[in-house]
């Protein structure tokens, strides 16, 4: 219904000054709602983004297996974003077996876009509070920068290994992240709505309206399809 935008390859022969900037926003996306947009949006915004490419993760290491398949939650996500510009579906977790690992990504990016390029990982402030008990969680500084979305009135607690970190990695400055290919750590604060996709799964298995949660294409599609109808 909505072909997949293809992903383009970038150089290694371009100069300096036309270094694109690339981030990843990964996720179950199960299903991708409103505040996933609004999210990208203030963050390609705020970062001063050529790409931002949605990562629907296909088996999560921390959580439970979703109950609509990767291929089904990435053409959702195709759904939601189509006609933006910036923001692209990359599915290439869909086709590696095991767990999806952000490590195994950022890896398999990397090699794609090679050493010079900067690369950003964007997570949420809960997850990035957990990032210590991820798979070979500082191997991911020496792959990108990290973006942490916060808000004001956030107070999660941080790991003391993470703490560290922020200590010599923290910036406040996006335009850092243009310096060098990876190793910073901004907390970017911006709008985040209050929905969930447990709010979007909870309301569909109760015959409730999702109508202006997520995108209407979304909304199509999980209609004709009936996913979430029972918990």
């Amino acid at each position: 219904m909505f072909p997949a935008p293809s992903i383009p390859s970038y150089a290694n022969s371009l100069r300096p000054h036309e270094m694109p900037g690339l981030a990843l926003l990964g996720g179950t996306f199960d299903p991708p709602h409103i505040g996933h947009l609004r999210a990208a949006i203030e963050s390609a915004e705020a970062l001063v983004l050529d790409e931002l490419r949605f990562v629907p993760c296909a088996l999560p290491a921390h959580r439970a297996i979703p109950g609509v398949s990767a291929s089904d939650r990435a053409e959702m996500i195709d759904a939601a974003i189509w006609g933006q510009r910036v923001l692209r579906c990359d599915r290439r977790e869909l086709s590696r077996p095991g767990p999806s690992y952000t490590v195994d990504t950022l890896q398999s990016v990397r090699d794609e876009v090679g050493n010079g390029t900067p690369l950003i990982w964007i997570v949420g402030a809960d997850a990035f509070a957990g990032l210590a008990s991820w798979h070979r969680w500082r191997t991911l500084f020496e792959l990108a920068h990290l973006v942490v979305l916060t808000r004001p009135d956030a107070h999660a607690l941080i790991d003391p290994r993470l703490e560290l970190e922020l200590a010599h990695r923290a910036t406040s400055a996006p335009l850092d992240l243009r310096t060098q290919s990876h190793g910073l750590i901004l907390r970017l604060q911006i709008p985040l709505l209050p929905i969930s996709s447990s709010l979007i799964r909870e309301r569909l298995a109760a015959g409730r309206s999702i109508a202006h949660l997520v995108p209407e294409p979304v909304c199509r599609m999980i209609d004709e399809r009936g996913w979430y109808r029972r918990l």
